[in-house]
């Protein structure tokens, strides 16, 4: 059925309509119908997305425990993949489903969160202490669900809710309503997951969250939210994980647009717009993208680990998509995902859930944080009777304080300390950069430490010239073929002698030293490289979590970005070791060794690939000029090898 009236008859006459999804996208005038048969698959590359007249074909609801296909962990609460195969799709303007959609109250029973606030502040302070404090990452989201049971028809009450949402809301990016037969999704999501359209690809990170409860926000709160460190650095954090991502969907990476603010009726968020062009099938786009950083954490593979260990409860759909897949007029396909964040699961008895999650960041406070969790659900309680809504706007347009000049100045000013490598465009099939060309066509490994950074490093890598191999910490294969070996970065205590990637990972940096093959060390690396140097790690006292500092670096100053716990530590500028004499760049303050050089290896603390780099690239190129300067004697050897190339420092290159 694609006929809105003869869909709402079926529901209020007690029937059944079959499965049906209404939808409007951001600033549409009208709402999509899509009707069909909801069927499951076990997988993403399962769904099917047939060739034919173009059009949606797909409507799939991924639930959080589809993280397992990559390998993450989870409380797996035996949620199936979903989705409805559309065989109709309707168009209705806005006015008419408005006239039609059930104005009637939602009445509910027994409303409260599962976790209580003084829990949830208890488990804000565990994360804080015992994650972010011990090294484990950056950020994690931890979410909570308020539940309730629905009075009366469920769908008649979700039919209801959708009409408050399309009334009430602004701002979403999807505002819609999903009946399966087996449960009911209802919401309106702020969030873009990932797109892809004419070979586009695109993602939304939004973070930030700006409370008020007017039909204006306060001008001058929000230019301090928008000054808070707090803030501006959780939304840099996010960019740089969703960059990750865009490094591995999109062929040249993803370029920064942005920041922007997004208005909603009970608060406001930041949010950039990421873009790169890719020609993976758009399930696989959607594989590789589970989940956003910004309802999970980063590095994203441990923040599966947290959440499990934290939560303890699936998640069912919180944190995953809806995703609708398709094909355009050229018969590509299209795919079109946004968060299911600010939704109500409602069961067919009526049990109804509304989960919401905060992002924990270094300057997090358990109070901040609980607030945030009731600031987000707002919306969609109030859609359900279950809060306030928000207070209707005169007759005129609302006044939108993202067009106030000093706001746009406020947001344009976080882009000032950003490296300008992922915020420029990149022209596709551009060559290295200036001075470089001796790199051209040399062979670089990274050896991923479960930490996605990997990628992005990757494309600076190339866009320096090399060709550039990623393997992860567990895979086996040798490093012959290869003119530099990278160990990069990721989560966990360095100075473990147990645990198995960092026994494996510094097996193999011992095994390159003794070997003399050219080596950078970044992050991780560079603390396990400088423990077999002789330097132990410490722990911080403060964590070093998304933040941008200034440093010396060999007697030059760089802005670069830092997220560790760890570092290790120096009294002397030059050591004596094993593998020959070492310069250190230390912080004069506490000694902590931000990088370090020698014959044929460099480590850096910092993340040259991070957006919080401005002087990333220029690092990297340094230290490679160093460890693969130009060979003498014409093009390196096939498996790296050079006679009578100079090496580091101007030693023979054994590598």
């Amino acid at each position: 059925m694609t006929d809105l009236t003869e869909l709402l008859a079926a529901v209020t006459g007690g029937g059944d309509p079959g499965p049906f999804a209404l939808v409007r996208h951001e600033g549409a005038a009208h709402l999509e119908l899509f009707t069909g048969t909801v069927r499951t698959a076990d997988r993403l590359a399962d769904l099917p997305l047939p060739d034919g007249a173009p059009g949606p074909r797909t409507l799939a609801l991924v639930p959080y425990r589809q993280v397992v296909e990559r390998g993450f962990a989870c409380v797996d609460d035996g949620l199936p993949l979903e989705y409805l195969e559309i065989a109709r799709h309707g168009r209705i303007e806005l006015a008419e489903a408005l006239a039609a959609l059930p104005d009637v109250p939602v009445r509910t029973a027994g409303a409260g969160f599962d976790v209580t606030d003084d829990e949830y502040a208890a488990t804000v302070g565990r994360v804080l202490a015992e994650e972010i404090g011990r090294g484990e990452g950056a950020n994690f989201v931890i979410h909570r669900c308020l539940r309730a049971t629905v009075q009366g028809p469920p769908l008649v009450a979700a039919l209801a809710a959708l009409r408050r949402l399309l009334r009430g809301e602004r701002g979403a990016y999807w505002t819609f309503l999903v009946h399966t037969g087996t449960r009911i999704l209802v919401g309106a999501s702020p969030e873009r997951h990932v797109s892809v359209d004419d070979g586009l690809v695109m993602m939304n990170p939004i973070s930030g969250t700006f409370r008020h409860t007017g039909t204006l926000a306060d001008r001058a709160a929000l230019l301090r939210f928008l000054a808070d460190p707090k803030e501006v650095e959780e939304l840099y954090m996010v960019l740089d994980e969703e960059l990750k991502m865009m490094a591995t969907v999109a062929e040249h990476g993803g370029q920064v647009v942005g920041p922007h603010l997004k208005e909603m009726s009970h608060l406001a968020h930041t949010e950039y717009l990421l873009a790169g062009r890719g020609t993976k099938d758009v399930r696989e786009v959607l594989r590789e993208t589970m989940f956003a950083p910004t309802v999970t954490g980063s590095p994203m593979e441990n923040a599966c680990r947290v959440i499990a260990r934290h939560e303890r409860v699936g998640r069912r759909y919180y944190a995953g998509v809806l995703a609708l897949l398709g094909r355009d007029d050229a018969g590509r396909q299209t795919l079109d995902a946004p968060i299911l964040i600010r939704t109500a699961e409602i069961s067919p008895a009526g049990e109804l859930r509304v989960p919401v999650g905060a992002t924990l960041v270094r300057h997090s406070t358990a109070e901040g944080e609980v607030a945030e969790t009731h600031a987000k659900a707002a919306g969609v309680l109030a859609a359900l009777g279950l809060g306030p809504q928000a207070p209707a706007g005169g007759p005129e347009p609302a006044v939108r304080l993202a067009d106030d000049p000093e706001v746009r100045a406020a947001l344009a000013a976080r882009n000032a300390p950003l490296a300008r490598f992922w915020l420029d465009q990149r022209s596709p099939g551009a060559g290295g950069l200036p001075g470089l060309a001796g790199l051209a066509g040399r062979r670089a490994l990274i050896v991923d430490g479960e930490d996605t950074f990997t990628g992005m490093l990757a494309h600076q890598l190339g866009a320096l010239g090399l060709a550039v191999t990623l393997r992860p910490w567990h895979s086996t294969g040798g490093v012959h073929g290869h003119d530099l070996v990278v160990l990069g970065p990721g989560p966990g205590d360095p100075g473990s002698a147990t645990e198995p990637k960092m026994r494996t990972m510094r097996g193999m940096l011992a095994g390159l030293l003794a070997e003399g093959r050219p080596t950078l060390a970044v992050c991780l690396g560079h603390q396990l490289l400088a423990g077999l140097l002789g330097l132990a790690p410490h722990r911080r006292d403060a964590p070093y979590q998304g933040l941008q500092r200034e440093v010396d670096v060999f007697g030059t100053r760089r802005r670069v970005g830092f997220y560790s716990t760890f570092t290790a530590r120096a009294d002397v500028d030059r050591m004596a070791t094993p593998y020959g004499p070492v310069e250190l760049a230390r912080d004069p303050a506490d000694g902590a060794v931000h990088a370090l050089r020698g014959r044929g290896f460099a480590g850096v603390q910092f993340h040259p690939e991070s957006v919080l780099s401005p002087d990333g690239v220029a690092v990297l190129a340094d230290l490679l000029g160093g460890l693969l300067p130009a060979p003498v004697g014409g093009p390196p050897a096939a498996d790296g090898r050079s006679s009578g190339r100079p090496g580091a420092h101007g030693r023979l290159d054994r590598g």
